[in-house]
């Protein structure tokens, strides 16, 4: 698993890991993002007792919570969303949020404020999703598509947009460019004239960064768009709540095997998955376990770890590939 201490990492926390309903060692699901360089972070899912995990991490504030991503509107991924908006209206408050998620999630949350009472201090937006894109900011935007559940559901894909390379003021001081506006330019791929001569800005940045990419897909039996959500994503979380042993039960619920999260990380083509959503039937004690299912995913897709509550997996920032060496640069095979 990636070290969770870069600072330009993006940071995936799990606040549940169980399906249906809680464990002694694991809650319903949940899962909180951070983002480099940004005070805000976002919740994907928040099922009962959410809040009670974000008390243990001192780093997810509340007041600093900015987005929610609802995938579908069962119980164990709803039923904690009242009471930590609520929550968010005492003392310290977010400057807004914003709530995405399926049909019937704007009149839940209406219904549930307004029978209990609860004034929300601060400016709150409830977004009803269609397939595509949902969200575009400067440096993230989110697309989301229908799983195949019992209930309306929706996976969510996050995309970082590419970073500029890097300028190299070396080789610009060596040309005799003079430090300032003309620098700027540069570094935006712009040529310039100086001095009679064109200098082109191509020539003085690396490749760009590419942007980093995960899903979100929960609950789900195997399906197309899932496979579309990961395309090249450098994580998958995807839901695995049963063992091939049950995947006759995993069909009629219209959840996951393991196997069939795994396969949809391999034929994604993604770098890592996470398996999520457990079955209470597996424990360590239990005939089948949950490392039977980490097993059985990995047979499938070999980079694939289990998430337990308040694990954090931090998304390294991408580089540039290096490029491939001269045939006279090759050395002896070792």
């Amino acid at each position: 698993m990636s070290p969770s201490a870069d600072a330009n990492a993006i940071r995936v926390t799990f606040l549940g890991t169980s399906s249906g309903l809680p464990t002694r060692q694991r809650n319903v699901s949940g899962i909180a993002v951070q983002f480099p360089q940004r005070s805000e972070w976002w919740l994907f899912d928040c099922g009962e007792g959410t809040q009670h995990q974000l008390l243990r991490l001192d780093e997810l504030r509340p007041s600093q919570l900015r987005r929610i991503f609802i995938t579908h509107m069962h119980g164990d991924h709803i039923y904690g969303l009242p009471g930590l908006l609520a929550s968010c209206g005492l003392g310290s408050t977010p400057e807004r949020i914003d709530v995405y998620g399926p049909p019937g999630l704007e009149e839940y949350l209406k219904m549930v404020l307004r029978y209990s009472e609860t004034r929300i201090p601060y400016p709150l937006r409830i977004h009803t999703v269609e397939t595509g894109l949902i969200l575009e900011e400067a440096e993230y935007s989110v697309f989301c598509a229908p799983l195949d559940h019992r209930v309306p559901a929706f996976g969510y894909r996050v995309v970082e947009q590419d970073r500029p390379g890097s300028f190299d003021v070396n080789k610009a001081q060596a040309d005799g460019i003079p430090f300032g506006p003309l620098y700027g330019q540069l570094k935006a791929g712009q040529s310039i004239t100086w001095q009679g001569r064109i200098f082109h800005g191509r020539d003085y940045v690396g490749d760009p960064i590419p942007g980093r990419k995960f899903s979100y897909c929960t609950d789900t039996i195997f399906c197309r768009n899932a496979v579309d959500l990961s395309r090249a994503a450098d994580l998958v979380i995807h839901e695995a709540t049963y063992a091939e042993a049950d995947r006759d039960l995993a069909c009629r619920a219209k959840h996951s095997t393991a196997a069939m999260a795994a396969q949809v990380a391999a034929e994604a083509k993604a770098q890592t998955l996470i398996l999520t959503h457990f079955s209470p039937r597996y424990t360590p004690s239990a005939p089948i376990t949950p490392e039977h299912l980490l097993a059985e995913a990995q047979a499938i897709f070999p980079n694939t770890h289990l998430a337990h509550d308040r694990l954090t997996y931090a998304i390294p920032r991408r580089m540039p590939a290096a490029p491939a060496p001269l045939a006279e640069d090759v050395g002896p095979s070792r």
